[in-house]
């Protein structure tokens, strides 16, 4: 089912996803697999439709900082960074609350925006095949078997995955170079003093 990004179009596939589905919808980077934030049965479908291994976690995606709260550990780092790149294709790694980590996000994108401000915070990743190309077209996604639906939002206008910074460490650290180049991010490299 291909839905369209008008008012009735989201509200369809918040439906979808509070009763459990699995949608496909465009970012600023790729197009997103996304799942309901509180259901774990979905996501876990997310893994089954792409052929992920298990041990690679989804990021969570956002429409506004304030959806973090009680989630993940914001230090004045995060914030620095959120300030300077949200929305946008950066994934910052935090502090979960609960324990462990979590990748967050607040994408640059209106269709995507639009979805999460009707359905909540999302467990996303990429839509396309584990170690395959991403797709760039709802076309593309909607030929992912187990994917609900898909918002259509044309054509995902980055082609690059958003760069992933663990800020869990003492020293922010690229885990996956993206749409933000290392050095616009963290700027150039500082001679150590010793």
């Amino acid at each position: 089912m291909v839905l369209k990004p008008t008012q009735s179009g989201l509200q369809r596939a918040a439906q979808l996803l509070r009763s459990g589905a699995v949608l496909a919808f465009p970012t600023d980077t790729v197009y997103g697999l996304g799942a309901s934030a509180d259901d774990e049965v979905a996501q876990k479908r997310i893994y089954s439709i792409k052929g992920r291994p298990v041990g690679m976690p989804l990021i969570l995606m956002v429409a506004a900082e304030s959806q973090l709260e009680g989630l993940v550990h914001v230090d004045s780092r995060a914030e620095a960074m959120m300030r300077k790149w949200w929305p946008g294709p950066l994934t910052l790694i935090l502090h979960a609350r609960g324990g462990g980590t979590m990748g967050v996000r607040i994408p640059k994108h209106k269709v995507a925006l639009g979805l999460l401000r009707h359905a909540g915070p999302l467990m996303t990743t990429s839509a396309n095949l584990h170690g395959q190309e991403p797709v760039m077209s709802a076309g593309e996604a909607a030929a992912l078997s187990g994917v609900m639906a898909v918002l259509d939002g044309g054509v995902a206008p980055g082609g690059t995955a958003s760069t992933v910074l663990d800020l869990t460490g003492p020293e922010p650290h690229v885990l996956r170079e993206g749409a933000i180049p290392t050095p616009e991010l963290l700027g150039p490299p500082q001679p150590r003093s010793g």
